[in-house]
């Protein structure tokens, strides 16, 4: 069954695979301004604490369903529930979490094609086409129809070509790219006038601050988040995971590579903001306060930019490169949940259901872009404040209350043996059913009136 719907054919690519889709846009632009925002490297340390606590355990909860039903969320919820209420609950959760996605992506696509635009327009600077460089960095709704449309053809591309030759090849090839970019971008940065203030704002912890329920709270949501949980899309993935891979490992793996991107994003992200305000561009709000992320991206990092000259050219088409490769390496696992659940529940073709349902996210993120102020905002918080964190603690619950421990630990047995005398199998099956449901409620509840 595993191989005819497709599995990845090797660890690595599993592991570019899931951490693509964990870092994304939040990684590289959320969690540095939150962590300049909340204490610097207090906020960071938290972070890491925290980042294993939930995030690693809510992820494990996904891939060892995943793996065990070789399935979409429906399917997979539906194996391991006892009675037919339960069933139908975890059947919802599952078509829930395939509508989020979608929605997710629906957003998701208008601000990647942002990050194209972006890109390009320096390209169109290193040739002297200025008004076509204004016309790129300028909103406006056929700018974002047009490079929305060209981000989803790019999605639509890589998931239409199935598991090994599309998700597997494709994220073998992104991530690496992705993270020599990073480094390479670090490493300039880090040389220019103002960065090592910011780099003493990262690295220097108010410990004052490390404690206090509006930091944790926002160091659990960054934690949660960036390992891209809730929507089925690490339970899709590890539903194409082979029997004999050491799940605990292997989710320990992308966990890792997810935190070193977002920890490396600081480094980049917060000094580069010191450096534009030694060049004279403003990073505060009149309240003294640090500027919103989409503003630091959007109009902060292009001002250091021109103030750069010529380099920042360079640094400016590397800089949105980065954000765009981000975007496709998650974009690509949130259009992966509903394709597989169509192909598997109503029997179409990968490419028939890919078109279709790419098609009909092109169409959502339409109507977002016709109706931009009231919609997109709203839809943001619907999928990522609301229903994210509801759907990932319904997964915790399947794993941790409704799915019998001997058959959690059989499936565990596949690729490790021994696991029962792990640290793991000692801590992960209570945690996941008593710790993590409690702190995903407490980020859901901050959502609503934190």
């Amino acid at each position: 069954m595993a191989s005819a719907r497709g599995e990845f054919s090797s660890r690595f690519g599993f592991v570019m695979a899931a951490a693509g889709s964990a870092v994304g846009l939040g990684n590289i632009w959320g969690f540095p301004t939150q962590a300049a925002s909340n204490g610097g490297a207090a906020f960071l340390l938290i972070y890491l604490v925290l980042a294993f606590t939930l995030a690693y355990p809510a992820l494990m909860a996904e891939l060892i369903i995943g793996r065990h039903a070789h399935a979409n969320a429906v399917n997979a919820l539906r194996l391991i529930s006892p009675n037919s209420q339960l069933r139908n609950i975890g059947a919802a959760t599952g078509i829930i979490g395939f509508i989020v996605a979608s929605l997710i992506l629906s957003f998701y696509a208008i601000v990647a094609g942002w990050m194209i635009a972006f890109c390009l327009s320096s390209l169109a600077n290193l040739l002297g086409l200025s008004d076509l460089a204004a016309w790129l960095t300028t909103f406006g709704l056929p700018r974002n129809v047009l490079f929305m449309g060209i981000f989803i053809v790019f999605t639509i591309g890589i998931i239409s070509a199935g598991v090994r030759e599309g998700i597997e090849r494709w994220s073998a090839r992104l991530m690496p790219a992705l993270l020599a970019t990073l480094f390479l971008l670090v490493a300039y940065v880090l040389t220019l006038d103002g960065a090592m203030e910011g780099l003493r704002v990262y690295l220097l912890p108010d410990f004052e601050r490390a404690l206090s329920p509006t930091l944790i709270i926002a160091a659990l949501g960054a934690a949660f988040f960036s390992l891209s949980l809730g929507v089925g899309t690490m339970l899709i993935y590890g539903s194409y995971i082979n029997d004999d891979e050491n799940l605990p490992v292997v989710g320990g793996l992308v966990t890792l590579v997810d935190i070193l991107i977002a920890v490396m994003a600081g480094f980049l992200v917060i000094p580069a903001m010191y450096v534009a305000l030694h060049n004279g561009v403003d990073i505060f709000t009149a309240t003294g306060e640090l500027i919103s992320e989409d503003t630091l991206i959007f109009t902060v990092l292009p001002e250091l930019f021109t103030t750069m000259g010529f380099a920042g050219i360079i640094v400016s088409f590397t800089f949105f490169f980065l954000m765009s490769i981000a975007a496709l390496t998650s974009s690509i696992s949130m259009l992966e949940v509903p394709v597989a659940y169509v192909i598997e529940e109503h029997g179409l073709k990968r490419k028939t259901a890919v078109f279709s349902i790419g098609g009909a996210i092109a169409l959502a993120s339409g109507v977002i872009l016709l109706n931009f102020e009231s919609l997109f905002g709203l839809v943001i918080a619907f999928t990522t404040r609301y229903s994210q964190p509801l759907l990932g603690f319904m997964f915790c619950i399947y794993a941790g209350w409704v799915w019998h421990r001997d058959q959690l630990l059989q499936e565990l047995r596949k690729g490790s043996p021994e696991v029962e005398h792990t640290l793991f199998w000692k801590i992960w099956p209570w945690y996941v059913k008593l710790v993590c449901p409690v702190i995903i409620l407490g980020i859901f509840m901050h959502s609503l009136w934190g």
